[in-house]
């Protein structure tokens, strides 16, 4: 079982699977109701996306510790994830080759986000970097820098469950020294609340991880 790494923490627990196996061998791990499972994945055409999504299930049984096999991960109109009868929050992200479940313990929002790492971020900094956000340096590179600033305002993005979000001119990351793991303050300017929060961080070789939970 390629779990990568699970964490429990005071205010929720989050877990990152790596998707080595193929279709079936994902569907065996989620006995008795793979054949169940087997029909829904049937509506997405790519097989890396089907290996996802069987991902974010299996990681599901083991952050609730399997207390709730059956439990189902459905979605509102705007795509934001939540389990079906029930109040505890989650949220769920992927790259290529991984996929992320965030849960919280609280009820209060989450929100985590798992971005492969790569040059693109560079031609896209320009859309979501603000003059306000100094860069700083990491083993030689500014692109882990810009991989956890664009991360972490998924991860804000994910946390206010607002529309019309502006990643540039509504979300804030506050100065932060990057290293393989920490974490920095982040703000928000698109309610009235202007809500500030912690994003925690994880960097791997092949991905940058963030994630929060959030006091509405």
């Amino acid at each position: 079982m390629p779990l990568l790494f699970q964490h429990t923490l005071p205010d929720c627990s989050l877990a990152v699977w790596k998707t080595d196996e193929s279709v079936d061998e994902l569907l065996n791990l989620l006995l008795p109701h793979q054949e169940r499972y087997r029909q829904e994945i049937t509506r997405f055409a790519a097989t890396q996306r089907r290996r996802e999504w069987l991902a974010t299930r299996i990681l599901l049984r083991l952050l609730l510790n399997n207390s709730s096999s059956e439990a189902e991960i459905t979605h509102l109109p705007n795509g934001k994830p939540y389990l079906k009868e029930s109040t505890v929050p989650i949220s769920i992200s992927h790259t290529m080759g991984y996929a992320a479940l965030l849960i919280g313990h609280s009820g209060d929002e989450t929100g985590i986000d798992i971005e492969q790492t790569g040059e693109r971020v560079h031609r896209i900094a320009p859309r979501y970097m603000r003059e306000d956000e100094p860069i700083h340096s990491y083993l030689g590179t500014d692109t882990w820098s810009l991989l956890l600033h664009w991360s972490a305002k998924e991860t804000l993005f994910k946390c206010l469950n607002t529309p019309e979000v502006d990643f540039k001119q509504h979300l804030r990351i506050f100065p932060f020294i990057p290293a393989p793991e920490g974490s920095f303050p982040a703000e928000e300017y698109r309610t009235p609340a202007h809500r500030r929060l912690l994003i925690h961080y994880q960097l791997h070789p092949d991905f940058v991880l963030t994630w929060t939970t959030y006091h509405l």
